[in-house]
């Protein structure tokens, strides 16, 4: 037990991204079943949507789930009424101001934690009381900082700058990515690629079946002037290099990528034109998995690395 598993009301201090056109009730509920913590993605999703994910996942576990809400979602006062409506216990916001709503939530009893790319922003979000912050480093996939810091150089910072409880995201995908994230400060781990490939996410099997092809350096941080995302190779990325490379402007960047592109890509496994988004450690992923297996795997990988005893000899670490 810390001050993660203690406030979510989890067994493992692990949390599932809540991704857009991945994160529906069923990877939510099969995660929060499996000692962790769901989230349902409702970036991706219409307002009466939700309410039905939120009903069923309900229906699916009897242990604690929540929601991801971005801020910068268009109907979000809807979103937010529903969510206090269906009696939702924990919200994680993101791509914000957490002090726009974070009082309002935690005035109706819910658990608010914020996603920050930097120490900054979780300061920021401790003067606005949230509960907890994921700092999200460089490597994620999805939207992320323009700060560009990598999750080993962002954890430690973090967490000089605040005493909030601290969950790092963004490149683990493993147990020994846990036990490095929580040497470096952090009392939990927030991993969405290990969670977005399984055969519980709502995202395409084209799109999965890609995305454990791929090696290293085939995601790159685009998109810049807009919301920075994490794309994989392929026309619609190429289209976005080609434009950003002969300085294209945000709202030339804007009409390029039009309306829908993630879903077309995500979901409904458009390889060639879809906005594929998923994190660096896909490069080490290569099997789908469920998340029962996922979740085994990444604990037992986690207590193993824990039990390591190093020495030291002749000034070098040796296990």
């Amino acid at each position: 037990m810390n001050r993660i598993t203690s406030l979510l009301g989890i067994r493992y201090p692990i949390i599932q991204g809540g991704m857009v056109w991945c994160s529906g009730w069923r990877l939510a509920s099969a995660v929060s079943n499996a000692g962790g913590l769901g989230l349902i993605g409702a970036g991706s999703m219409h307002p009466e949507t939700l309410r039905e994910h939120i009903r069923k996942c309900r229906a699916a576990t009897r242990f604690p789930f929540g929601v991801n809400i971005p801020l910068m979602y268009p109907q979000i006062e809807e979103i937010m009424n529903i969510v206090v409506e269906e009696g939702v216990k924990i919200v994680f916001t993101s791509a914000g101001n957490p002090k726009t709503w974070t009082g309002w939530l935690k005035e109706r009893g819910i658990t608010v934690i914020h996603v920050v790319s930097s120490s900054r922003f979780a300061v920021k979000c401790e003067e606005a009381g949230v509960d907890a912050v994921v700092a999200e480093g460089f490597e994620a996939g999805g939207h992320n900082g323009r700060e560009e810091t990598t999750t080993f150089c962002l954890i430690p910072a973090v967490r000089e700058a605040t005493t909030l409880p601290l969950i790092a995201a963004g490149g683990i995908g493993t147990g020994e990515g846990i036990l490095a994230a929580m040497v470096l400060g952090a009392e939990g781990v927030q991993i969405g690629t290990r969670f977005a490939l399984t055969e519980e996410s709502s995202a395409s099997p084209v799109f999965k079946d890609y995305c454990l092809s791929l090696g290293e350096g085939d995601t790159k941080l685009l998109l810049k002037k807009l919301a920075p995302t994490r794309l994989v190779k392929n026309a619609f990325r190429e289209a976005v290099e080609k434009a950003e490379d002969s300085g294209a402007t945000p709202e030339e960047l804007r009409i390029l990528l039009g309306r829908g592109r993630a879903k077309k890509g995500i979901f409904e496994g458009d390889l060639e034109e879809g906005e594929l988004e998923i994190g660096q450690v896909s490069a080490i992923v290569s099997r789908r998995q469920s998340v029962s297996e996922v979740m085994t795997e990444l604990v037992e990988a986690w207590q193993r690395a824990a039990e390591k005893k190093y020495v030291r000899t002749n000034g070098l670490l040796k296990s």
